[in-house]
């Protein structure tokens, strides 16, 4: 299965940057750019792309406000959105997760990181560039003080994914199945009254689990 994907981001040397390396894997396709946040909304909407990948720092509307349109907790049929951005700068990255989005990458991170965060968004996992992971997600207010305490189990699959690991990759670590895994994720978002996985890993982070 292919992973469809819409490039948003204003420089056009850059979504042909983004497009050569991600063409370059089998198993995703590039089938729309956009050079600013109205027309990345609108082609959003109207070819609903697995996964959006959207600059920040856009001329009409941001990469938060996008985020927000798209992902947002209002929006009755949310995209995947991962924001790709030169700018690591907390005010942005703060924005968009708490605008709903499924990760955030360094456009230095590398092609192989890329492409991964778009392979995380579409499972429903959540890929953070691993050099700001710790420095921002320290900053937000915990997600919920849990009032059901998490099993030991429960405790290595949330340690897991603040650092930034897959479903996959947390089997693997953990020697169990992947649908014991998925199980695990789902408990825990409930315990804590969780959206996402970035929320679970703002609430390892601030809870001292890590």
């Amino acid at each position: 299965m292919t992973i469809s994907v819409l490039l948003a981001d204003d420089q056009a040397m850059v979504r042909n940057g983004l497009r050569l390396i991600l063409e370059n894997q089998a198993d995703i396709s590039v089938i729309a750019e956009a050079a600013d946040g109205v027309e990345a909304i609108a082609l959003a909407r109207e070819l609903r792309p697995d996964v959006c990948l959207v600059d920040i720092r856009m001329p009409r509307l941001d990469g938060v406000e996008v985020t927000r349109a798209l992902a947002g907790p209002d929006v009755p049929e949310p995209l995947k959105v991962v924001i790709v951005t030169t700018f690591d700068l907390d005010e942005y990255v703060y924005g968009a997760l708490r605008g709903g989005a499924a990760g955030f990458i360094l456009k230095d991170a590398g092609p192989a990181l890329l492409a991964e965060a778009v392979r995380a968004a579409h499972a429903g996992d959540a890929l953070v560039s691993p050099s700001i992971t710790a420095r921002l997600l320290r900053q937000f207010t915990p997600v919920s003080q849990t009032r059901t305490p998490l099993t030991d189990r429960e405790a290595d699959v949330v340690k897991a994914i603040a650092r930034g690991r897959t479903n996959h990759e947390i089997a693997a670590e953990l020697f169990i199945a992947l649908s014991t895994v998925k199980g695990h994720v789902a408990g825990i978002q409930h315990k804590l009254s969780a959206r996402n996985r970035t929320e679970i890993a703002i609430w390892a982070w601030q809870s001292g689990l890590l």
